[in-house]
């Protein structure tokens, strides 16, 4: 099947949030559909379906976001502190990778994992579900 532009996307039969409330219960990990169940059943790992409204999380595929949002709000809260570090004090570049590189390591660990869910969360308010997903992403087939 392939994807018009014109069409109208099927109807959705999960409660579509809104953009702040869906974000906001994904980080929270929480269903950003119902609120009740988990959006991680690992670290970073989505589950396939909600346990209380059985939503398709699952099919909501977050790919590079998560990273390019975590680097990008980590680099602009703690590179402006190392660079006033190193004008106001001038450490030795050693004092500097003790101190930075464990501090953007932790930073980056502690965001990811809110960030995917609100990146969930935001796709989920967007309306993506597993019918929309095959009528844009058909499943590989093996034998093509």
């Amino acid at each position: 099947m392939r994807w018009d532009p014109n069409s109208e996307p099927p109807a959705s039969p999960y409660a579509k949030p809104g953009y702040g409330l869906g974000i906001q219960r994904g980080v929270m990990n929480r269903c950003p559909c119902c609120g009740e169940g988990k959006v991680f059943r690992a670290y970073l790992k989505v589950v396939d379906e909600c346990s209380a409204c059985h939503a398709p999380l699952g099919a909501l595929r977050s790919d590079d976001a998560p990273p390019y949002f975590t680097i990008l709000i980590v680099g602009h809260v703690l590179v402006p502190l190392l660079f006033w570090v190193e004008r106001a004090y001038e450490p030795p570049i050693w004092l500097h990778m003790v101190i930075w590189l464990p501090l953007f390591t932790l930073a980056c660990i502690g965001l990811l994992r809110p960030i995917k869910g609100a990146v969930v969360g935001w796709m989920c308010a967007l309306g993506f579900d597993a019918q929309d997903h095959e009528a844009v992403m058909p499943a590989a087939r093996p034998d093509a």
